[in-house]
């Protein structure tokens, strides 16, 4: 007789440890200790190998923590209780076991174990944490969806919910920073830890090789060593919508994210990197070539051909940043002189490739964001003033919507430019192209609207946006232009502010989001360096990119500026830490920041590395592998531009240089005093600092909070800056003199 469990479509079956989780809790477990947590109950239970804390909606299920793992007896103490925080002592087989469990505001619910081992313990299994229960506390009639789980090493997060008893959202996070020590001592890495098969859910820590080759790495006999550090928050109901799921997903992030372990986000002189990066490329050998009597940029250091997307996005940075100080250079001149020989007047379009490109290329062959890119740059290039970039931009739009339209907005992997035929039609395993394309394509059609007033071409950007609707988390292919939709849904919204854009755009951030490293890994060579914050490149990439990691930067940079006051909080306060932060993790990627045992030496994939040269290497990672084996990218040096333009500002006819991490508008007040407004997340924290302009000698500076007076006092000084740490709505008057 088949059970009507085990012939649901949707379930291929249950593990023996669901059903052995099914066995404990039919014994009527005794509560040894109970809580609130909002309109929750939680409560402590012990099973036959663990002790259980049950968080319950009276009525509607309960989701079940496991906090130590294995069978055997054990003796449980209680050693500390309030009405917010619980610590037992459980001493077992393996060794002692301290689990701490803390009540916090917003729903969050903190489970911390430690491991004390009596033996040098080699760890082979080690069963997941979280278990859906019914009212029953039967796992096997729970039902529900796990709507976004851990890639790679990117954030240890399960968003799930309990949908039959509706128990509503729950999202799980693994404060992976804190559990460095256990993948260390074990020589594991936490890859796709997180996540799960329904029942079975949450963190399941990495064990040594099995079957032919064993664990051979212990945790130490007495070390103690953190072995899960769980974070939750709890939403009633579940989202009953893509828009609704994305904003519960990004609110409750942002309510976990303050539990994170963070590290400090350290100072770098971008300005300094952006001058040197102007040397390199005016005077390497290897950063550039001629062809038809004009400069164009390899991709990669002495590497790759000349490329479109190359040549714009460094020619765009380096206009901005010219232009935001006054650095007119004849390098953007030279970069600028060559363009037009990527137009292909027949095809009418702007081409990957110069037609002189070795046979070794398919000069048809398009990767889809590709086509779109280019142009994004000649579009800022035009509204900057340049008539010739204008004419570029305006004459391939034509071919830019042809090549839309055929797709029906859905792009896939690469096509033949020529007829459009598909070379690579989908990634796998999923079936799914370049879902993210709509989002670069709308944001350059609002730029194509901008400069032409056209709204044929605002249809086709909402045509676009329409076409992405529904596509949830795996809405994100190539992490920038996930986060340029995120500002053409944005830029739609201001126009017309009764429309579901503003909306929209939180699908984009929320599967952003979902592919960044929201902890620091000390794993291998990972020790050397910061990744907290980092965004993996694509959906499924085991690396860090600069190229990425900056065009991110500068995209929710616009996006915040665009929104102000008006963008949900949990949105501000999310995207403001990715910026803050993308201005230390991406100093890493320059090999001069490096320790050299850290580059890779061998097999680099694009040309080679020259650690005097200011480019950042492609990839970093967040599980300690060398960094750089794709290359050193000449295309990633535009960071530096954008970092130097959009941290660094001058203030007014002050003798010094304002750095902020956060966003911040400055309002001289007279020729000695100006104000400076902080437009971050409150209640956060983050950096403002005084910088020395060139040789001139700092002057006396006094700092003043305008909301309450007092004075602010600087807590680093040295003889060319000043340091403050700063509310991140601060309000502050400088003077000097």
């Amino acid at each position: 007789m088949t059970s009507a469990l085990n012939a649901r479509p949707d379930h291929p079956g249950f593990t023996s440890e669901t059903m052995a989780v099914k066995k404990d809790f039919s014994q009527s477990l005794p509560v040894l200790e109970s809580f609130r947590l909002g309109n929750l109950t939680v409560e402590a239970q012990p099973g036959r190998d663990t002790l259980w804390i049950v968080v319950r909606r009276p009525g509607q299920g309960a989701i079940a923590l496991r906090t130590n793992p294995w069978p055997g007896p054990y003796e449980l103490k209680l050693i500390e209780k309030t009405n917010v925080r619980a610590l037992w002592e459980n001493k077992a087989s393996v060794g002692t076991w301290t689990i701490d469990l803390s009540f916090h505001e917003d729903r969050v619910l903190k489970l911390k174990v430690t491991l004390v081992p009596e033996v040098d313990l080699l760890l082979n299994f080690w069963p997941r944490d979280v278990f859906v229960l019914d009212n029953d506390d039967n796992p096997l009639l729970a039902r529900g969806r796990v709507e976004a789980a851990q890639r790679g090493v990117n954030a240890g997060i399960c968003y799930f919910c309990l949908e039959q008893p509706l128990f509503g959202n729950v999202l799980y996070a693994q404060n992976l920073t804190s559990l460095n020590a256990y993948y260390n001592e074990t020589r594991t890495k936490p890859d796709g830890v997180v996540g799960g098969e329904w029942p079975e859910l949450g963190y399941q820590p990495p064990t040594g090789p099995l079957a032919k080759d064993p664990p051979v790495h212990p945790l130490k006999t007495g070390e103690e060593v953190v072995v899960s550090d769980a974070i939750l928050t709890f939403s009633t109901g579940c989202a009953d919508s893509e828009i609704d799921n994305a904003r519960k997903f990004i609110e409750m992030l942002a309510t976990v994210y303050p539990y994170l372990d963070r590290p400090e986000a350290e100072f770098h002189d971008w300005r300094d990197r952006a001058r040197r990066t102007i040397i390199d490329l005016e005077t390497s050998p290897d950063a550039s070539i001629q062809h038809y009597g004009y400069k164009y940029l390899h991709p990669y250091v002495a590497a790759e051909y000349p490329d479109s997307m190359v040549q714009m996005t460094v020619l765009s940075t380096l206009r901005e940043y010219e232009l935001a100080w006054g650095k007119q250079g004849t390098l953007s001149d030279d970069l600028a002189q060559g363009i037009g020989r990527f137009y292909d007047a027949k095809l009418e379009s702007i081409r990957r490739y110069l037609p002189n490109v070795g046979d070794d290329k398919n000069a048809d062959a398009v990767d889809s964001w590709y086509l779109y890119h280019p142009l994004m740059n000649l579009a800022r290039l035009a509204k900057a003033g340049d008539k010739k970039a204008e004419k570029l931009f305006r004459d391939s739009l034509g071919f830019a919507v042809k090549a839309a339209r055929h797709f029906k907005y859905k792009w896939p992997i690469q096509y033949n430019i020529t007829d459009f035929s598909v070379i690579t039609e989908a990634r796998k395993p999923d079936g799914l192209g370049q879902t993210d394309v709509g989002g670069i394509y709308a944001y350059v059609m609002l730029q194509a609207w901008e400069l032409t007033g056209d709204e044929t071409y605002l249809d086709e950007a909402r045509a676009a946006l329409h076409t992405l609707k529904n596509e949830r988390f795996e809405l994100a292919y190539q992490t920038n232009l996930t986060a340029w939709g995120a500002v053409a849904c944005l830029k739609l919204w201001v126009m017309d502010k009764s429309s579901d854009y503003m909306d929209q755009s939180l699908a984009f951030v929320a599967s952003f989001l979902h592919n960044c490293e929201l902890w620091n890994s000390e794993i291998g060579f990972a020790g050397k360096y910061t990744n907290f914050f980092g965004v993996t490149c694509l959906h499924d990439a085991p690396y860090l990119a600069a190229y990425e990691c900056f065009e991110a930067f500068a995209a929710f940079d616009e996006y915040l500026r665009i929104g102000g006051e008006e963008i949900l909080p949990a949105v501000k306060l999310l995207l403001s830490e990715y910026r803050r932060y993308a201005l230390d993790f991406t100093w890493y990627f320059y090999p001069d920041a490096l320790p050299d045992e850290v580059i890779a030496k061998e097999n680099i994939r694009n040309g080679h590395i020259d650690r005097a040269l200011s480019f950042p290497l492609e990839d970093l990672y967040g599980d300690g592998q060398p960094a750089g084996q794709v290359g050193q990218e000449i295309y990633g040096c535009g960071g530096a531009f954008i970092f130097a333009s959009r941290a660094f500002h001058s203030c007014g006819e002050a003798p010094f240089t304002v750095f902020a991490d956060y966003p911040i508008d400055i309002t001289p007040i007279d020729p000695n005093s100006a104000e400076i407004r902080v437009l971050g997340p409150a209640p956060l924290r983050g950096r403002l600092r005084l910088l020395q302009n060139g040789r001139t000698e700092l002057p006396r500076i006094h700092v003043v909070d305008k909301d309450t007076g007092k004075t602010v006092s600087a807590r680093m000084r040295g003889d060319d800056f000043r340091d403050y740490d700063v509310r991140a709505d601060d309000r502050l008057v400088v003077t000097w003199s």
